[in-house]
């Protein structure tokens, strides 16, 4: 019986982790398709839509999981919050697996303005869904855009445990998801320059492979010719690390220590096990 409701839990906790981030990835690529493709909106709208879909998916999964919707989230968690690294793979999985079902949805639903204003699935609309340096246009390389990513995922994680730790001045009456929101939002229009502000491997690995399966045979690469992808999977995960560890190290470590949850509703570390 223990092992059954074990087995459930984590089936929940995974298929909350898949829908936060499928509403996650359909609001945010879903408005860089409406922008590049259907000319309606600018960057304001991008970066707005995006901190929605992140305030919308995390209130998806919160109540199950703390709503991650992030791998570098997850890691950073499990560095220096007692989240279980034996569940820092599914986790990753469920979310690109989100990722990259809410991009295919966008694909679809924008097939025809897509192949209208680029037809031959090109690096002129590979953006709608996975970054690119200097967001295909500006003189930015692969390392200046890694130095963004760890950078703004940096920024990301440092804020989020700041946000979310109840031992902090925390948001109160369930207001964290819609802070987290304008987070991003302001990311987006302070750090979206370099690369596009992925902050996250799978908002980035999930719509790739399915932009590369449905047309986009240079997903996989830059404006350039470079062998890109790996460059939103690995600055993210360093960056977060280094945020989470900037808070614990300069905040987290002198704050009360109180009997309540952790950041983003993650259970305390001894309770994890009974999961």
């Amino acid at each position: 019986m223990a092992e059954r409701l074990k087995a459930r839990g984590m089936l929940g906790e995974l298929a909350a982790e898949f829908a936060g981030t499928m509403v996650l990835i359909l609001f945010g690529v879903g408005v860089v398709a409406q922008v590049v493709a259907g000319g309606i909106g600018d960057h304001d709208s991008i970066a707005w839509a995006w901190g929605l879909g992140v305030t919308l998916g995390v209130y998806v999964a919160a109540r199950i999981t703390g709503a991650h919707l992030n791998p570098a989230v997850t890691v950073a968690l499990a560095a220096f919050k007692g989240f279980p690294w034996r569940k820092v793979g599914p986790y990753a999985l469920a979310q690109t697996a989100g990722a990259f079902v809410a991009a295919l949805i966008v694909r679809f639903n924008y097939a025809e303005v897509l192949a209208k204003i680029d037809p031959g699935h090109t690096i002129k609309t590979q953006g709608v869904f996975s970054t690119l340096p200097g967001n295909g246009t500006l003189p930015v390389d692969t390392w200046g855009a890694f130095r963004d990513q760890v950078i703004g995922t940096a920024i990301l994680l440092f804020l989020i445990l700041a946000i979310t730790d109840v031992r902090n001045n925390a948001p109160l009456a369930n207001i964290a998801p819609v802070v987290v929101g304008l987070l991003v939002v302001a990311i987006g229009m302070a750090w979206g320059t370099n690369a596009g502000y992925a902050i996250n491997p799978a908002r980035d690995f999930g719509p790739r492979l399915a932009s590369f399966l449905t047309g986009y045979h240079t997903a996989w690469r830059d404006q350039y010719g470079q062998l890109y992808f790996w460059v939103p999977i690995v600055a993210p995960v360093i960056g977060g690390l280094i945020g989470a560890g900037l808070y614990q190290a300069l905040v987290g470590r002198f704050l009360p220590i109180e009997d309540e949850p952790e950041p983003g509703r993650v259970p305390a570390k001894e309770s994890y096990e009974t999961v």
